[in-house]
């Protein structure tokens, strides 16, 4: 599980989500070329303006053979979809665990190493009785697609954000196994993705992100 270079080509699932449309223009600045997924007309447009080569994919009802379409060309794949905040229940397995595991085996039978995963903090520590039923099943996508992740050959990298916020970007964060809960703007989540993209040191890591300190590249990079 090694890093052979870093991704000439990226496909985003959950391409027209808010930290994705933070990642697309720092990887475009970087050199790399973006595929970003979405279902709806109007969200492809979007994208397409952002820089990214737009490709519909609908996460929940996509055959595996669109999958391996919508991959084709790709040598790096952040998964980055997420079922909504909603009480959806049913949406959180479909989109959240369903989702990774469908761009998890379109990533190996295209041969395609590096997969960056965006998470949540804390899905691996015990949820209190008292929270709701739809925060429960979203807890439960997120950490079984984190544990199938982990149990692949992949070049893989598992970012957990806490509390995600519409602030600007500070560049400053704290980046470890386990830290303590609080929030990060989703502009330092994308950072921190894209500095992983190309970082060595990310693979085969699983941390969890708030703001803090350290600069985002030396956190990645050490």
């Amino acid at each position: 599980m090694t890093l052979t270079g870093t991704p000439t080509r990226v496909a985003i699932v959950g391409g027209a989500g808010k930290v994705a449309r933070q990642l697309i223009p720092l990887l475009v600045d970087a050199g790399i070329e973006v595929v970003a997924l979405a279902r709806r007309d109007e969200q492809l447009a979007e994208l397409k303006r952002l820089g990214a080569e737009p490709r519909r994919l609908d996460i929940e009802e996509a055959s595996a053979d669109e999958f391996l379409e919508a991959f084709d060309g790709c040598d790096g794949i952040v998964f980055s979809a997420g079922g909504g905040a909603d009480g959806n229940i049913e949406r959180k397995r479909t989109v959240d665990l369903q989702g990774s595991l469908k761009s998890q085996e379109a990533a190996r039978a295209l041969g395609i190493d590096r997969f960056v995963q965006v998470s949540a903090i804390g899905v691996d520590r015990l949820v209190e009785s008292s929270a709701s039923e739809a925060w429960k099943a979203y807890v439960a996508a997120k950490r079984d697609a984190d544990a199938a992740l982990r149990s692949t050959q992949l070049a893989w990298t598992i970012i957990r954000p806490g509390s995600l916020t519409d602030d600007e970007a500070t560049g400053l964060v704290t980046l470890k196994p386990e830290v303590e809960r609080g929030s990060v703007p989703r502009a330092d989540v994308a950072a921190v993705v894209a500095a992983c993209l190309t970082s060595e040191n990310s693979v085969g890591r699983q941390w969890e992100l708030v703001s803090g300190s350290t600069p985002v590249d030396e956190a990645v990079t050490h």
